[in-house]
């Protein structure tokens, strides 16, 4: 009777920590954002590098971004129940950058250094 009354805690424990660890899973999605880097050094700028690292991060419900500047994209890694994908792009241009079909605040891009504009 005690063995079954346990094996029965023990399966309704599991169960609520697996749909937990599954709802989780469904609420951070990864999209891939095209941007347009003007030099080859971005990630590492003084100022361009450091604003990725804390306005990216700034972003409500990003959770981690990565910057490819070799094939110019952002990977952003997100909680959906957070954020959406527009917000995301409509941050990104705020900070002086093309995000797929958002093109960059014009007041944002005349802030970059000049090795970062075209």
């Amino acid at each position: 009777m005690k063995n079954s009354i346990l094996k029965s805690i023990v399966l309704v424990v599991s169960l609520f920590f697996f749909s937990n660890f599954v709802s989780a899973q469904k609420t951070t999605q990864k999209a891939v954002i095209k941007t347009f880097l003007h030099c080859d050094h971005c990630k590492e700028c003084e100022t361009c590098g450091q604003k990725f690292k804390t306005e990216m991060l700034k972003i409500k419900g990003v959770k981690m971004y990565e910057l490819d500047d070799k094939a110019m994209t952002f990977t952003i890694y997100y909680n959906s129940k957070k954020t959406n994908l527009q917000t995301i792009k409509e941050a990104i241009s705020k900070m002086g950058y093309d995000a797929d079909e958002v093109k960059a605040d014009p007041e944002a891009y005349e802030s970059l250094d000049g090795c970062c504009k075209a």
